[in-house]
């Protein structure tokens, strides 16, 4: 089966993809440096799909290292690229790390898939790249358009479509999909693997699950005063295991022609908009537990709301999320109480 390379792969939905992956029968090599992961996530995937994938520690940015992976394993069919630095308030406070990493790793590993004549990418994006969407382009579509990004973080993902586009320009033989993600939650059904970042969660649901877990004293809720229902912001929050299919469904579309187009993009999403508060509440009613939380000023870099229309990847693709999200809900419960021990 073809080989596929998985930049960031022991990260969150690195790793669940990953396992899709493997489950349809694709020979995975996961590059990571382990800064936002462990590799306690490789004995996860090992767990849930009878196979340890192969493994190297490396950084996308270390041009030679990465060159002599791609010397080493010379029959790579695609790259999925998700090695990038993602929490919105953190590239704020910190915009050249994000500048750096996140542009820096993208280019080294397009410089090489050229070198190296492999020509399909699959490409890690965000809704962010969309800023706040007018009214008028709420569900957001892939034409909705390009506004200034909120954040850093943001910017990244816009620059590097940009560049990707200018890639496949220059590049008559690169083929590259662009997957915008919208808010991925939840973890894998076994509970072998999840969401466990380093430090403090920078992402809703994990913050939410420790704090219903006990290791943080209240969710702080960034701002109730924003022009929604219940003042709290709206996201369209996806199921990671719907998500990781989708980069299945992508690479298999490249490997067997599908598409006439260089470049496609797709919007992956639910198409309903969930407020920060409704997820609480949601989060309570599935599993019983409940959440103490506070409201916080509001926290700069975020959008006040954003919710997909999938209909592109529904139709094309061939892909839609359709997990309930009271299922997911207690999917990301589950994990937590397993590494938790509770």
């Amino acid at each position: 089966m073809a080989r596929i390379v998985v930049t960031g792969g022991t990260g969150y939905i690195g790793s669940h993809t990953v396992v899709c992956l493997m489950q349809q029968g694709y020979d995975v090599v996961i590059v990571d440096n382990l800064s936002n992961s462990n590799t306690g996530v490789l004995d996860g995937i090992a767990a849930i799909t009878g196979k340890r994938p192969t493994f190297e520690n490396l950084d996308c940015m270390d041009f030679m290292s990465m060159s002599r992976l791609f010397s080493r394993y010379t029959d790579i069919e695609a790259i999925i690229h998700f090695a990038a630095s993602k929490a919105v308030n953190e590239s704020v406070e910190k915009p050249l790390m994000y500048y750096r990493n996140n542009i820096s790793s993208l280019v080294s590993v397009l410089d090489l898939m050229h070198q190296f004549n492999v020509n399909n990418i699959v490409f890690s994006s965000s809704c962010t790249v969309y800023g706040q969407p007018d009214k008028d382009h709420l569900p957001v579509d892939e034409t909705a358009p390009i506004k200034k990004a909120l954040s850093p973080y943001g910017n990244t993902k816009q620059i590097n479509e940009e560049i990707i586009l200018d890639e496949a320009h220059a590049n008559p033989k690169m083929k590259a999909t662009i997957l915008r993600y919208f808010n991925p939650i939840g973890a894998h059904p076994s509970a072998m693997i999840g969401e466990l970042p380093n430090g403090v969660p920078q992402n809703l649901l994990p913050y939410l699950t420790q704090t219903a877990a006990g290791i943080r004293p209240k969710l702080r809720v960034f701002g109730n005063d924003y022009n929604t229902p219940d003042g709290s912001c709206i996201r369209d929050y996806i199921y990671v295991m719907d998500l990781a299919r989708a980069h299945v469904q992508a690479v298999e579309r490249m490997l067997k022609k599908k598409s006439q187009e260089q470049v496609e993009i797709f919007n992956l999403g639910t198409g309903r908009g969930l407020s920060v508060l409704e997820l609480i509440s949601l989060f309570e009613k599935a599993t019983g537990v409940k959440v103490p939380y506070e409201i916080v000023a509001r926290r700069e870099g975020d959008i006040e709301q954003v919710w997909a229309d999938p209909t592109k990847a529904n139709t094309v693709l061939g892909w839609k999320a359709d997990t309930p999200i009271e299922d997911v809900l207690v999917s990301a419960w589950n994990w937590e109480k397993r590494i938790r021990n509770i």
